[in-house]
C-alpha cells in the first residue's frame, strides 16, 4: 500500500462513506490534474466525470484562474468581512447580481414576472436580487437563505412562526437548517432530535410519478408522462391549506430545474414556473437553491441552442430558463471553478431593509464565517465568470450538451436502465432490476457503486446516488475523452449486469 494511502487509512475519516469498507482496501490518491484528467501516485491515469463532486466547472489547474489567484497572493491573501470591505469581493458581487439580471432579460416573460400585491405587496417576489451575503459552501448558503427568511416573515408581521416547505427527497446541505429542510431520511433521521419541523411536498419525479399513467418506455419519462400536472395541485393545496391556518409559509426552497442528491431527479418544462407563480400568490418567498446547478451547469434550452442569433448574455442559472424571479438564490460549488470554497446568498433590497436600524435596535443580521469574502476565492470566482461568458466556453458548453445527449441514447440498449434523464451538463442513469416494472435495486445490493467501482478501474471517476449513475463531467471535456466516458460507463454496466442467456 502507498504510504500516502496508510496515512489516510490511519488519520483520516472522509464523509459519507462507510469507513469499514473503506479500510478494508486501499484507496485511489489524487497526486495531480489538468483539464478533465486527473492522476493518482502511481501514475494512474483517470477522467474526472463528476467534476470533483460536482465543483471543478473549467478543468483542473487551468492556467486563467492559476494565474488570477498568483496575483492576488502577491497582494494580500485574507482580511476579516467583519467591519472591513475588499476589492475583490466587492467586484464580484456586482457581477453575481448584474449577471443574474441580466440573463433573466432573455428569458423572462411578462406573465412570468408578474407578482401579486396585497396586504403583504412589499414582500413581491418579482424584485430583483440586489444583495450578496458570502459563505463558505452550500449548507451555509442556505442557512443564510433559511435564518434570513425566518426573520423577514417576522419582522414584516407576516408569520409569528415561520415555517418552510421543500420538496420529498430534498437535500440542501448539512448544517442544521438545511438539514431540517432536507427530507431524505437515510441522510437526516439520525439528526431528528436536532432539526425543526418542517413540511413537503411531492418532488415532480416523472419516472416514479403516481399519477403518471404512462407504461415505461425507452425514453426520459418527462417525454411521455401521462398525467394532468398533478404534481403542481399538491403544491397548491399545500400552501392552500398552510395559509388557511393562518400562518402561511415563510418560504418555499427548491433546486431548480433538478434535484441533485435527491437522485438527479428533474422537473418537466414549465413545472418551476408554476409552483413559483403559486408561492407568489401566497405572498410566500421563493428560495432557489442553485448550488448544483449554477454557473453553467443547467446549460442552454434548446431554443437557444437552435438559434442563428442566441440573445446574449448565455444563461448560468436554472432559474433564468423559466423566467423565474427568486426572492434569494443560494449558490456555491462551481463558484470558483472549484478551487476555493466560497458560496453566496442572492437576495433582494426588500429583504435586506428588514435588517436596517440603529445601533441600539440590534436588527443587525447576527451571522457570519471568518473566511467570509476571502480575496483569493473572489479573484478565482472573476475569473471564472470571465471563463464563462467568453465564446470560447459557451461554444464548448453547447457541444458538451449535445454530445452528452447524442451519446445517452445508446444507453437505452441495456436492460438495466430504467431511466436517462438529462439537464443541461448533467446526466443520471437510473439502475434498476426490471425496466418495464421499474423495479429498484435494494440499495444494499450498492448497484451504482458497484459500477462506480469498475468505472474506476478503467480510468473514469463517478459516485452514484444509490441506484443512480452520475455523469456530470468538466466543461472543457473534449468529445474524445466524453465518448471514453460512455464507453466505459457501458462496460461497466454490462460486467456488473452480465445478459441473461
Amino acid at each position: 500500500m502507498h504510504p500516502l494511502a496508510k496515512l489516510d487509512h490511519q488519520f483520516v475519516w472522509h464523509p459519507f462513506t462507510q469507513m469499514r469498507d473503506w479500510l478494508q482496501r486501499e484507496p485511489i490518491v489524487i497526486a495531480r490534474g489538468k483539464g478533465a484528467v486527473l492522476w493518482d501516485v502511481n501514475d494512474k491515469e483517470y477522467l474526472d466525470a463528476n467534476a470533483s463532486i460536482w465543483t471543478n466547472i473549467h478543468g483542473h489547474c487551468h492556467p486563467k484562474i492559476n494565474a488570477a489567484i498568483r496575483r492576488q497572493l502577491g497582494r494580500l491573501e485574507h482580511s476579516s468581512a467583519l467591519g472591513l470591505a475588499n476589492e475583490p469581493a466587492s467586484t464580484l458581487a456586482a457581477r453575481l447580481i448584474h449577471t443574474v439580471e441580466a440573463g433573466h432579460q432573455w428569458s423572462v416573460s411578462p406573465q412570468a414576472r408578474g407578482g401579486a400585491k396585497g396586504k403583504h405587496s412589499k414582500r413581491r417576489p418579482d424584485a430583483p436580487l440586489t444583495k450578496v451575503f458570502y459563505s463558505d459552501n452550500g449548507s451555509t448558503a442556505v442557512e443564510v437563505a433559511l435564518k434570513l427568511a425566518h426573520e423577514f416573515a417576522r419582522r414584516t408581521g407576516f408569520s409569528k412562526k415561520p415555517k418552510f416547505l421543500s420538496l420529498q427527497g430534498a437535500y440542501h446541505g448539512d448544517t442544521v437548517g438545511a438539514v431540517s429542510v432536507g427530507h431524505i431520511d437515510l441522510f437526516h433521521k439520525a439528526y431528528a432530535g436536532l432539526v425543526f419541523q418542517t413540511d413537503k411536498v411531492m418532488s415532480p419525479y416523472c419516472y416514479r410519478c403516481p399519477f403518471n399513467r404512462a407504461r415505461p418506455e425507452r425514453g426520459d419519462a418527462r417525454d411521455y408522462r401521462q398525467c394532468h400536472w398533478e404534481c403542481v395541485d399538491v403544491v397548491e393545496k399545500s400552501f392552500a391549506s398552510q395559509t388557511k391556518k393562518g400562518n402561511p409559509y415563510a418560504a418555499f426552497v427548491v433546486e431548480p430545474m433538478i434535484q441533485g442528491a435527491a437522485g438527479m431527479i428533474p422537473q418537466p418544462a414549465g413545472w418551476l414556473r408554476r409552483v413559483a407563480e403559486i408561492t407568489r400568490s401566497h405572498h410566500s418567498l421563493f428560495v432557489a437553491d442553485e448550488v448544483m446547478i449554477g454557473f453553467g451547469r443547467a446549460g442552454f434550452p434548446e431554443s437557444w441552442m437552435a438559434s442563428s442569433n442566441p440573445p446574449c448574455p448565455a444563461p448560468l442559472f436554472a432559474v433564468q430558463h423559466e423566467g423565474v424571479q427568486p426572492d434569494m438564490m443560494a449558490i456555491a460549488k462551481g463558484m470558483t471553478g472549484g478551487y476555493l470554497p466560497m458560496a453566496a446568498t442572492l437576495t433582494t433590497q426588500a429583504i435586506f431593509d428588514q435588517f436596517l436600524g440603529d445601533y441600539e435596535e440590534f436588527k443587525t443580521f447576527f451571522h457570519g464565517h471568518s473566511y467570509t469574502a476571502n480575496q483569493l476565492a473572489s479573484v478565482a470566482s472573476l475569473a471564472s465568470m470571465d471563463l464563462l461568458d467568453s465564446p470560447a466556453s459557451i461554444q464548448s458548453r453547447m457541444r458538451l450538451q449535445r454530445h452528452m445527449k447524442t451519446l445517452a441514447r445508446d444507453l437505452w440498449t441495456l436492460p438495466q436502465v430504467g431511466d436517462v434523464r438529462q439537464v443541461g451538463l448533467v446526466l443520471g442513469i437510473e439502475l434498476v432490476k426490471d425496466w418495464t416494472k421499474r423495479e429498484s435495486f435494494p440499495l444494499a445490493e450498492r448497484a451504482g457503486m458497484r459500477v462506480c467501482d469498475v468505472m474506476a478501474r478503467r480510468g473514469v471517476l463517478s459516485r452514484p446516488i444509490g441506484n443512480v449513475l452520475l455523469i456530470m463531467p468538466p466543461y472543457c471535456t473534449t468529445a474524445k475523452q466524453l465518448q471514453t466516458l460512455f464507453s466505459v460507463l457501458q462496460d461497466a454496466i454490462a460486467e456488473v449486469f452480465p445478459a441473461r442467456k
